[in-house]
């Protein structure tokens, strides 16, 4: 039976354990202009010596308005890429995989002089009135994608994730209440998140595998479930995902019918529903931060990975200290050796 400690491959990438770093934006880049600084470098790196098979660098915007503040990173021009590559190298340096989440804030980019979104449907009431894009717009957003995904496998990531979770641009267009328009990206609420998916492909490596964040499960009154999102992941499978990173909610005020629990492994179920649906590979999140339980999610064979997010901010060195606690031998970095 495998373990939190097995080690994983999904096509070309190679993992040395099943733990991944979800990404979590650190809102710190200083000069505004989205380029990575020593927080990041830090911050990312760090996780690398503490024993994390995958790390997925943070939300990183395709283009200035995408952003959900100004102090988040970006990948629409080429002076943002040495950064990256820093910590991209460092990481590897340490036996860690990286990855990076290409996305758009859509609407709740929250510094955009004027937000943009399929419709013009702000979040709430604090939030900015977006601007509904056009046909054209949308279009080319997708080349957006496109050239961001380029630069990310440039400087040397071994896999993207597309954000199509929590409220964003790509979710805005795939959930109904959103997503109003008339022309095609109307008719067909999927039609935007599949050709980002396309366009990544093809700037990816064949055997670079493609992650992909969804929200499984809307939490505002009349959102979509998990039947309608099991259809949505099988058109984006089909368009070319590998692998689901199964979260939920993000799209607005929580309704008191559908509100989530808050128990650990609180969304392992509608990973669980996905991957049975689909026979696809899925890594699961949610309050997973107690080794015993991460590693039994694993050894229950219920999902491949398991992203660790809280409990990596509170601790870098999370891998070594669940091997400890687990009783697994792994490799620990010479200069901590004594610790262990």
């Amino acid at each position: 039976m495998p373990d939190l400690f097995t080690p994983y491959k999904l096509k070309g990438l190679e993992l040395k354990n099943r733990i991944v770093m979800p990404p979590m934006c650190q809102y710190s880049v200083e000069k505004k202009d989205g380029i990575a600084t020593d927080w990041h470098y830090i911050h990312y790196v760090s996780r690398a010596i503490g024993g994390t098979g995958l790390i997925i660098i943070e939300m990183t915007d395709v283009e200035p308005d995408g952003r959900i503040s100004d102090y988040d990173l970006g990948l629409w021009n080429d002076e943002q890429m040495p950064a990256l590559k820093r910590i991209v190298d460092a990481c590897h340096s340490y036996g860690a995989k990286v990855g990076i989440q290409i996305g758009h804030a859509g609407r709740k980019a929250e510094h955009a002089a004027v937000p943009v979104a399929p419709s013009s449907i702000a979040f709430d009431e604090k939030y900015k009135q977006p601007r509904e894009l056009t046909t054209e717009e949308v279009k080319e957003m997708v080349q957006k994608f496109r050239q961001a995904v380029a630069r990310a496998v440039e400087i040397g990531v071994d896999t993207v994730e597309i954000h199509g979770a929590h409220g964003y641009l790509i979710h805005q267009f795939h959930s109904p209440l959103t997503n109003q328009r008339k022309d095609e990206y109307g008719k067909d609420l999927t039609k935007f998140g599949r050709e980002v998916i396309q366009a990544a492909k093809q700037e990816m490596p064949q055997d670079m595998p493609l992650i992909f964040r969804i929200s499984a499960q809307e939490f505002v009154e009349n959102g979509y479930g998990i039947e309608e999102s099991i259809e949505m992941s099988k058109q984006y499978q089909e368009a070319g995902v590998d692998l689901f990173h199964v979260s939920a909610g993000g799209e607005g005020a929580i309704s008191p019918l559908r509100r989530p629990g808050n128990h650990a492994g609180y969304q392992l179920p509608l990973a669980e529903a996905i991957k049975k649906a689909l026979d696809v590979p899925m890594i699961a999140v949610g309050k997973l931060d107690d080794p015993i339980l991460a590693n039994a999610v694993i050894g229950n064979e219920t999902v491949e990975l398991v992203a660790v997010g809280r409990g990596m901010l509170r601790n870098a060195y999370w891998a070594l200290e669940a091997a400890q606690q687990l009783n697994k031998t792994i490799e620990i970095p010479k200069q901590y050796e004594r610790g262990f």
